[in-house]
């Protein structure tokens, strides 16, 4: 093989991964951005209705549908072979899923502004996964959730999940339907 087809073949092989990223990526956000909201509305809800705080014992909901239903959707796209990129993402959301079910854990039994830690590390996973596989609609969404998780610390009161639920839907769910567009139009 010449240096010019073995620069050909580097180059297609990344185009081809980064295609391939993208399109198995969107739909990890709409999972866990349309679980998120879904489950936010829900307990703003009943929290309004009934005065019951119980009723936000619904966030551990969220793994329980958003786990199965990514690992559901990943077996149908696991025909095609795994490669760095998507392992340094799989990491980059194992280590920031963790985290985040760590500091829900811990905030219930110490004051710990959960919503404002859960977005801060959605920010930042989200804004990594827009970085590595190079689509700046998802590093910018991730960035706002980064920047927009301060008013978590300013709202107070059940519209605190209003806000919480509308900041996903700007970092998660926009993002992964034009993810899941640009991917289409490839």
């Amino acid at each position: 093989m010449t240096e010019k087809e073995s620069l050909q073949l580097i180059s297609q092989m990344i185009q081809n991964t980064q295609k391939r990223v993208e399109k198995n990526c969107g739909t990890p956000f709409l999972i866990w951005g349309y679980t998120t909201v879904f489950i936010s509305l829900a307990i703003w809800f009943l929290l309004r209705e009934t005065g019951n705080y119980q009723w936000n014992f619904l966030w551990f909901a969220l793994p329980i549908i958003g786990f199965p239903a990514t690992l559901w959707v990943s077996r149908k796209n696991e025909s095609m072979v795994k490669n760095y990129i998507d392992r340094v993402v799989s990491y980059v959301w194992i280590v920031f899923g963790v985290s985040a079910f760590f500091v829900s854990i811990l905030a219930m039994f110490y004051r710990v502004p959960i919503l404002f830690m859960v977005l801060l590390l959605m920010g930042m996973g989200t804004a990594l996964t827009g970085m590595i596989i190079r689509f700046k609609v998802l590093m910018i969404a991730g960035f706002v959730g980064l920047a927009s998780s301060v008013s978590c610390l300013l709202v107070k009161g059940e519209n605190l999940i209003l806000v919480f639920a509308a900041i996903f839907v700007i970092m998660m769910i926009v993002p992964g339907h034009l993810l899941n567009r640009a991917a289409s139009k490839k």
